[in-house]
C-alpha cells in the first residue's frame, strides 16, 4: 500500500476516534420546559472525489457544524460554520486550490411544526497557492422555513432559506434561494437509505452579463450510526454554480465519497 493511502487511512481513523470521543449521543427531543443555554450542536466532515474533467477540481471537502446558543421553547438562537477545501491536480497530486468559507446566524420560532426565522449568512472565497489579493465575498439577510416530519423509519427533513445581499465583492449576486429535503429510511437499528436533492438559484445584477443561475444536487447512499457518531457513504450528481472564485459559469460533475457526522 503507497504512502498517500496510509496518509489518508490515518487521517480517516483519526477523525473517526474524534467524533466519537465528542459527540452528543442525540439532539434535545423537543424544545425545553424552560429557557436553556447550549443546548445542541451537529457537526460534519466529509469528502467527496470529483468526476470532472478540469483538473482544478478533483476533490471537494467540507467541515462544520451550528451551535444552538439559547433555546426558549418557541425558538431558538443559532450559530452555524462551514469551511470548504477544494483540491485540484494542477500543481501536485492532492493540490488544495480554494478555501472557502461560510458563517451565518439565525433566530427562530416555532410554530404548528415548522421553524421559521430570521438569518444573516456570509460567505467568502479564498485561493491557495495562487496570487489573490482582493476580496470575493457576499453578505445576505433572509428567512429560513424548515420543518422534520417522522413516519415509522422515514424521517424527512426540508429547508428553505431566501435570502437579499446586502455586501458584495467582486461577485454579481443580488438575491438567493437555496433548498434541500433529506431523506432517511431506517432498514436495521443502527443502518439505513439516504436520499436528498438540493436546488440554488442565483439572482444577478447584470454586469457579468448574464441572467439568473441555478444549481442542482442529488445524492443518495447509507448510512450506518454508531453510538456517538454516524458515517454515510454516498454517490451524488451536482450542478454548480461559479465552482471557481474567479470565474463565472457552471460545471457539473458525478462524486462519491463519505460524510462524517455527530448523529
Amino acid at each position: 500500500m503507497n504512502r498517500p493511502v496510509l496518509v489518508a487511512l490515518a487521517l480517516l481513523a483519526g477523525a473517526h476516534s474524534v467524533l466519537a470521543q465528542t459527540a452528543q449521543p442525540s439532539p434535545p427531543a423537543g424544545p425545553p420546559a424552560q429557557v436553556d443555554f447550549l443546548t445542541r450542536y451537529a457537526f460534519h466532515l466529509n469528502a467527496e472525489h470529483l468526476s470532472s474533467d478540469d483538473p482544478r477540481f478533483t476533490w471537494d471537502a467540507n467541515f462544520g457544524g451550528d451551535l444552538d446558543f439559547v433555546d426558549y421553547g418557541y425558538g431558538r438562537a443559532t450559530f452555524y460554520a462551514n469551511y470548504e477545501a477544494v483540491l485540484g491536480e494542477e500543481f501536485r497530486k492532492f493540490d488544495p486550490a480554494q478555501g472557502n468559507y461560510i458563517l451565518g446566524g439565525l433566530v427562530t420560532g416555532r410554530a404548528k411544526g415548522v421553524e421559521i426565522g430570521a438569518e444573516f449568512h456570509h460567505e467568502s472565497r479564498h485561493l491557495s497557492d495562487r496570487p489573490k489579493r482582493f476580496a470575493v465575498d457576499w453578505n445576505m439577510l433572509g428567512v429560513r422555513a424548515r420543518k422534520t416530519a417522522e413516519r415509522g423509519r422515514l424521517t424527512v427533513d426540508a429547508r428553505a432559506d431566501l435570502r437579499r445581499t446586502i455586501a458584495t465583492s467582486y461577485v454579481d449576486y443580488t438575491w438567493e434561494m437555496d433548498s434541500e429535503v433529506r431523506a432517511l429510511h431506517a432498514t436495521a437499528p443502527r443502518m439505513g437509505l439516504i436520499a436528498a436533492g438540493g436546488l440554488r438559484l442565483l439572482g444577478t445584477d447584470g454586469t457579468r452579463s448574464r441572467g439568473a443561475q441555478y444549481g442542482l444536487r442529488g445524492e443518495g447512499g447509507v448510512r450506518l450510526t454508531g453510538r456517538g457518531a454516524a458515517v454515510e457513504l454516498i454517490a451524488a450528481v451536482e450542478r454548480r454554480v461559479d465552482p471557481y472564485p474567479l470565474e463565472f459559469g457552471t460545471d457539473t460533475w458525478f462524486s462519491a465519497g463519505f460524510r462524517m457526522t455527530s448523529r
